[in-house]
């Protein structure tokens, strides 16, 4: 074995590890829908934005749940076209 070897050795199993670590948050986050996630992170964002002024603290806390749920009923109506059943 040759320096060389033991310096591509670690080298290789890091780049694994990230890789893997990659994967499995890109599968734990975007998974078979990645619109939940765009939608996701665009509604927290428009509440956060909404938040900003604090008269409307209390409607971003009435519209979170409200834009939430429309996320997911549009994610299962996009889900219901795209597969017949």
């Amino acid at each position: 074995m040759t320096d060389g070897d033991a310096a591509a050795g670690p080298r290789s199993l890091a780049y694994r590890m990230v890789a893997g670590f990659g994967h499995f948050w890109w599968d734990f986050l975007v998974g078979d829908t990645p619109e939940l996630l765009v939608g996701s992170v665009v509604v927290v964002g428009l509440v956060a934005l909404a938040c900003v002024d604090h008269s409307l603290r209390t409607i971003s806390a009435v519209i979170l749940p409200v834009l939430v749920a429309a996320l997911v009923v549009l994610s299962v109506w996009k889900e219901s076209r795209r597969r017949p059943s």
